[in-house]
């Protein structure tokens, strides 16, 4: 019979809830398993009588019978007529038997990773904003989204492509999307864009990972802004890349110290990283001719200007400047675009329109990372943006983050001026806020999560020293009274690090 120990063991591993899902005799034969797997039970130790091991576990025999055939057929144990179950020989021979599972494996031991896989790993990844907390930046208003109209459309789907709808995407992504997204950024955004052109992806994260990847190799320099939005950093690094820094001002990007660096010895580099309509985390938007600029160096060089256009139907202040993309006659830009924020976050559907040159290599290096998009999603905001139902959402929500904005700003002046200055933006759905006393900036943005409060450190997105501290606050997701109750917490943790 087992020790009063091992039998409680087994009756804590079945009645765990983390093993509920299993079936009563699949959790009896893995907590058996288990055991002997630690080294508890002894290779030959006879095991109980299934009628006497149900009567103690409380269960059935048959649930009993079942657990011991599976460990038989496992090779766990070997069952003699008449003489009952035994631990078999065979156990003795499992890698790590005799130790406990903290002991089999050295858990502080780090694992031999890749150049690349170290970068990542050390980046710590672009962690998403999970649960709409305030004030997590780039989160969007979901309680407001028209969803019987995307049920409805989505039923639409179905009854139409049926099972068809069930199989595989092309990779470079529905056609019927593929056609909307063009006229939608051809309308909206002034991009010079065909349904050819244009890739479907699962995220602008992962539109910048293959521009990192298939444009460029590994130790190459690519241009980023200062401060920089930063996923696309972290792709740079992880790829191998070399990120050379060109600082802002309230026109955007430098061009003048893009030029002067790219003319610097072994400073030569193949792209440059933009976020043109709306810097990110400025907020700045980059002029006319600056962008005219930019388009004449990657002529001149024959590099590659990536646009990330990653909120630019939220500007709420006259029309929003046409895409770098639209004027770039040379077809020099990848320009990326994203439905994440303007729609919600678990439609996972971005997009790239490219130079025609790049649109088989970026579809094929695109199945090596997860193949294709989900159809039906695809095909529903297809429609989505058909119907006219897109551009109303982003008409309803741009109002609607355009009076968030301005309530954000007024409990800002009012609850926060004594420890921020702020300027309100222009478009976008985050506000940037600089300390303007000596409070430490990662204890600030630790504290405030404590509290309830996710904010983005700036110091994260700059490459040079030369910047304040301070952090981005998201204004999208959360009506005024929310935020009031919110600004008032962040005002307690400021004022507390201030004494």
């Amino acid at each position: 019979m087992f020790k009063h120990a091992q039998l409680e063991s087994v009756k804590a591993w079945i009645g765990d809830p983390v093993h509920g899902a299993l079936p009563l005799h699949a959790r009896v034969q893995r907590a058996i398993r288990q055991l002997i797997l630690d080294g508890v039970l002894d290779v030959g130790r006879p095991l109980p009588s299934s009628r006497a091991l149900a009567k103690s576990l409380g269960v059935s025999r048959d649930t009993v019978e079942s657990a011991y055939s599976q460990l038989h057929a496992e090779g766990f144990i070997e069952r003699r007529v008449g003489s009952g179950s035994f631990v078999s020989e065979r156990a003795q021979r499992l890698p790590g038997r005799g130790k406990s599972r903290e002991t089999s494996v050295d858990r502080k031991a780090a694992p031999r990773l890749s150049q690349r896989g170290t970068a990542m790993f050390d980046s710590g990844g672009v962690r998403d904003f999970l649960a709409p907390r305030p004030f997590a930046p780039g989160v969007p208003e979901t309680r407001n989204f028209p969803l019987q109209t995307w049920e409805r459309l989505e039923r639409q789907v179905l009854k139409e492509y049926g099972s068809l709808a069930l199989l595989h995407s092309p990779p470079q992504g529905m056609e019927a999307l593929r056609q909307a997204i063009a006229d939608h950024v051809n309308l909206e955004r002034g991009a010079r864009a065909t349904p050819d052109r244009v890739l479907v992806l699962t995220s602008s994260q992962q539109a910048l990972t293959l521009c990192a990847t298939v444009l460029l190799d590994a130790g190459e320099r690519i241009f980023i802004e200062d401060p920089v939005y930063h996923g696309a950093r972290k792709a740079f690094d992880a790829a191998g890349l070399e990120c050379v820094p060109v600082p802002l001002d309230e026109d955007g990007l430098r061009v003048d110290r893009l030029l002067e660096a790219s003319k610097a010895p072994g400073n030569a580099a193949g792209a440059v990283f933009l976020t043109p309509s709306h810097q990110f985390p400025t907020g700045a938007t980059l002029a006319l001719d600056r962008r005219l600029a930019v388009i004449e160096w990657a002529r001149q060089r024959q590099g590659w200007i990536i646009e990330d256009d990653y909120d630019s139907e939220f500007h709420y202040a006259g029309k929003p400047t046409a895409c770098v993309q639209g004027l770039d006659a040379h077809e020099r830009t990848i320009y990326i675009g994203t439905f994440t924020k303007s729609l919600f976050p678990g439609l996972r559907i971005a997009y790239m329109v490219l130079p025609p040159p790049l649109v088989a290599p970026m579809t094929v290096a695109r199945t090596l990372l997860d193949g294709h998009s989900a159809p039906i999603p695809q095909l529903t905001l297809a429609r989505f943006i058909e119907g006219g139902h897109f551009g109303a959402h982003v008409r309803t929500m741009r109002a609607v983050y355009a009076e968030r904005r301005d309530v954000l700003a007024r409990l800002v002046r009012q609850h926060l001026a004594d420890y921020v200055e702020t300027r309100v933006p222009a478009g976008g759905m985050q506000m940037q806020c600089v300390f303007i006393r000596d409070i430490p900036e990662r204890e600030a943005v630790d504290s405030a999560r404590r509290a309830g409060i996710d904010l983005l450190g700036l110091t994260a997105l700059h490459m040079s020293h030369e910047h304040k501290a301070g952090f981005l606050m998201g204004f999208a997701a959360h009506a005024p009274h929310e935020q009031d109750v919110a600004v008032r917490k962040l005002a307690n943790v400021l004022r507390a690090l201030c004494h």
